[in-house]
């Protein structure tokens, strides 16, 4: 491997969606909607959680851990993509790269254990709901996160470390809006047999043996909603699901639909119009979906926005009026 290579490249250029300049004042103003979209959808989450003590349970503790992990998520590949827009540039430094990739594979990761966390935690709360508190303690949910940064952020520094030893030969063109690791390893000049193993086998380990835990854990669910007698019963218990696994069938399917669409076509700017699904849409959605579906979120934001608290005050002076 020689050195030179290595040293030589400086700089990378992103892509994109469309080399079209027309097309760029549109592209912004989309991106930078869904952006905003995305951090204050989440942020409102957060806030809500963590301002209403009525949350202050291992689902929202999950839920508001989420919402940070997506505000973070796309937030390493947007507001580069649209600095380079706004002025009409293409490049990423070296090193730039380097930390967008690692940045990226930490909280694709992180998602990736939030959401077998949320599964694991509804398992618990209807298959065993009397030991729930016991089981779901503090001190779990606290290690469980903290467990799942450590194999977060040692899976993206050895992804981003084998990656810094291949070389590079000369300003290289990444066919995407972010860099993205599949493709920074097809421009690689050296062997990137090792990378391709473990681009593969970890991710897949990692992705796959959250999928089964998922699974399992609403096989039991269902098997246990369906040995409720009351209708009510089944849809109550079925409710506190429904936002969760809206949100895991939105990211895996479109994860795996990005991955199986970069195996069967080449062609690069269908491959970065495929990624946005899971990079962007999927972050922009999950306050839609736990808003939506979600009775006690909803109220705590009313609680948030002040309605909540009018109404009571006025029901209350009501109440007192003779």
């Amino acid at each position: 491997m020689a050195s030179s290579n290595i040293t030589g490249i400086s700089e990378f250029l992103l892509m994109g969606f469309s080399e079209k300049t027309k097309f760029q004042p549109l592209i912004f103003g989309l991106f930078l909607c869904i952006y905003l979209i995305t951090v204050f959808g989440n942020l409102l989450i957060i806030l809500a959680v963590s301002s209403n003590s009525h949350l202050h349970t291992p689902m929202y503790f999950f839920l508001s851990n989420l919402s940070f992990v997506d505000i973070c998520f796309i937030s390493t590949t947007i507001p580069k993509m649209l600095w380079n827009i706004q002025t009409q540039s293409k490049v990423i430094t070296y090193e730039g790269c380097i930390t967008q990739l690692y940045f990226f594979t930490l909280f694709a990761v992180l998602d990736i254990f939030l959401l077998t966390m949320m599964a694991y935690d509804r398992f618990v709360a209807i298959c065993h709901p009397l030991h729930y508190m016991v089981i779901m303690s503090l001190q779990l949910c606290g290690l469980l996160v903290l467990v799942s940064w450590i194999i977060s952020v040692l899976h993206s520094l050895l992804e981003s470390i084998m990656l810094s030893q291949l070389s590079f030969c000369t300003v290289l063109e990444i066919p995407h809006f972010f860099c993205e690791l599949n493709l920074l390893i097809q421009l690689a000049s050296s062997d990137t047999f090792l990378n391709k193993v473990v681009m593969y086998f970890i991710p897949l380990f990692l992705a796959g043996g959250s999928l089964i835990g998922i699974l399992y854990s609403y096989s039991k669910i269902v098997s246990s909603i369906w040995g409720i007698s009351s209708v009510q019963g089944k849809y109550k218990a079925f409710s506190t699901c429904a936002s969760h696994l809206s949100v895991v069938f939105l990211f895996y399917c479109t994860g795996i639909g990005v991955y199986l669409s970069t195996a069967a076509t080449h062609s690069s700017h269908s491959s970065a119009a495929v990624s946005v699904m899971y990079t962007v849409v999927t972050p922009m959605l999950n306050p839609f979906i736990y808003c939506l579906r979600n009775r006690d979120l909803k109220k705590a934001l009313k609680v948030l926005f002040g309605k909540e608290s009018i109404k009571e005050s006025i029901a209350l002076g009501l109440k007192k009026c003779p």
